[in-house]
């Protein structure tokens, strides 16, 4: 197996399905809006915020990596911190050849200076239209509820997403810590967002059992599910997830550091691929984790031995199982197709070039 590059990972198209806006920020980016809007954080330069904010191995729990994110929203109160936040996202995926990317967040999030839930969408919205002129990054928003905040709370989210249909939104999302706050609760806010043709997904199966990720796809609609490594305890349910080709949105290095997995060489993505499930690769958190597609991506080469042809059937799941229009997501696919097909890692071609 051809031992592929950093460098040659980056060149490949790729996509990020599960990536959360408050979860990537730029280090540089907290400072300078934590200047500008006069707030005080725990450190105030790069070097000291970073362990803040840069979650290590040595993370206890999904609950404990969630804390790092009290830093990285008290800058996003904003209309003009949120087009940029957007905007940086959008870039620094576009720089490593991310075509299409689905930027996920909570807008309940992000009122605590009276913003409303419409102008924090249009605020997304208006920075991910920017990177598009400037890089031509295809983008969809997913719209979160949150577990641990009322249901009622997700159904007036659902609702918004609802009223952003074809603006820009293409999903429905439930996030937040698992345990003890089950999908069923939140069956209504689902159902709104069903009833008016919209896609969804569930974080499930990280930090509590295949139950979880059970109630995700029979009682909420599930189109997709996040995380989802703990499917691997139910062989039956796994089985109907595979069937009915329902995605698995994998964050390997994120779930090593909530401790859903205890080392990578544990990720059940190798198990997933080699039974035939449709399995994606995804950051989940730029700046919590410290990654991107492409680390992602090679840590599995490295870590669990995926080859480039195994990369490349990994890639194009990704585009699939976008929340696309088919049709576009069609034309998508077969350039992507097209220039897999063509692609050749750096190493072979100086390889070739020598002989």
């Amino acid at each position: 197996m051809p031992k592929l590059s950093f460098q040659d990972i980056q060149r490949l198209p790729k996509t990020d399905l599960h990536v959360h806006l408050d979860g990537s920020l730029r280090l540089e980016t907290i400072l300078e809006l934590a200047e500008q809007q006069k707030i005080k954080l725990p450190a105030g330069d790069v070097d000291r915020l970073r362990p803040l904010v840069q979650v290590g191995d040595d993370c206890k729990s999904l609950v404990e990596y969630l804390k790092a994110f009290d830093v990285t929203l008290s800058v996003m109160q904003t209309y003009e911190s949120l087009v940029r936040t957007a905007f940086e996202l959008a870039e620094d995926a576009a720089k490593e050849n991310v075509r299409y990317m689905e930027v996920r967040y909570a807008p309940i999030l992000h009122q605590q200076q009276g913003m409303t839930l419409h102008s924090i969408v249009q605020a997304v919205l208006e920075g991910l239209k920017q990177a598009k002129k400037k890089y031509n990054i295809q983008t969809g928003v997913i719209i979160c509820g949150i577990r641990h905040i009322s249901p009622e709370m997700s159904n007036k989210l659902a609702d918004l997403t609802v009223a952003f249909k074809n603006k820009g939104v293409c999903g429905f999302d439930l996030a937040g810590a698992e345990e003890n706050f089950p999908a069923k609760k939140f069956k209504e806010a689902f159902g709104r967002v069903l009833a008016n043709n919209i896609n969804c997904t569930l974080h499930a199966g990280e930090a509590f059992g295949p139950e979880s990720i059970h109630q995700a796809i029979h009682l909420c609609g599930a189109h997709r599910i996040g995380h989802g490594v703990r499917l691997i305890e139910d062989g039956d349910l796994l089985n109907y997830v595979n069937d009915h080709r329902i995605p698995i949105e994998c964050c390997p290095l994120s779930n090593v550091q909530t401790k859903a997995v205890k080392r990578i060489g544990d990720h059940p993505i190798r198990l997933f691929y080699d039974l035939g499930l449709r399995v994606t690769v995804n950051t989940d958190n730029r700046l919590m984790t410290n990654t991107s597609v492409s680390k992602e991506y090679l840590t599995i080469h490295e870590e669990l031995g995926f080859s480039l042809d195994e990369i490349k059937e990994i890639i194009i799941m990704g585009f699939k199982s976008a929340f696309l229009p088919y049709a576009i997501k069609r034309a998508m696919l077969a350039e992507v197709v097209e220039e897999l097909k063509a692609f050749k890692p750096k190493s072979l071609e100086s390889k070739r070039e020598q002989l």
